[in-house]
């Protein structure tokens, strides 16, 4: 009895250790998404979207200052939360580090993206991505998510809703160059 009560006991065991070491495989292999959109380290993607005013806005390589791409909608909470320290920064720092806004149209009414920009007195190009191409491009997964991008179209930074002080610290380092 005590001989059959010892081989259960290790068979359990066995078992368990086999259990864990399949949930840690599965584990590892769902963890994280893959994405694919630009990173830290990585180039910024060139495309070309068109402005309120219905002309064609180029990014992508070596600029004369910094950029920060922002993605947003008129619908989004969080956004208009932003974009008005968004317009003081673009006051404030806007010879400095060229700041863009992209509206992501394909999720958005192009009216509404034009009634907001115009509401809230946007002092910077807002760009229409009606096919939502551009959007999916950066694979983002909520926004606002704007992109901190050096003189030379690299990625230096991902961020989301920041408050005014700290979206000063990112500007005057990015402005920097580290």
């Amino acid at each position: 009895m005590k001989r059959n009560a010892a081989i259960l006991a290790i068979v359990l065991l066995v078992a368990a250790a086999i259990f864990v070491q399949i949930g840690k495989k599965n584990e590892k292999q769902t963890a994280a998404p893959t994405q694919t959109g630009p990173r830290p380290g990585m180039f910024v993607p060139s495309f070309s979207l068109p402005d309120l005013d219905g002309k064609p806005y180029q990014v992508g390589g070596a600029r004369d200052k910094p950029l920060i791409l922002n993605f947003w909608a008129s619908w989004c909470g969080p956004c208009k939360m932003e974009v008005p320290d968004l317009i003081d920064l673009q006051t404030k720092y806007g010879d400095k580090v060229d700041l863009v806004a992209i509206n992501v149209t394909s999720q958005d009414d192009e009216q509404k993206a034009r009634a907001f920009a115009k509401e809230y007195g946007i002092n910077f190009p807002v760009l229409l991505d009606e096919p939502g191409k551009v959007s999916e491009s950066f694979k983002f997964l909520a926004i606002p998510t704007s992109f901190l991008v050096d003189k030379n179209g690299v990625v230096q930074e991902v961020v989301n809703l920041l408050p005014k002080a700290e979206w000063e610290k990112k500007i005057k380092a990015l402005i920097k160059g580290r």
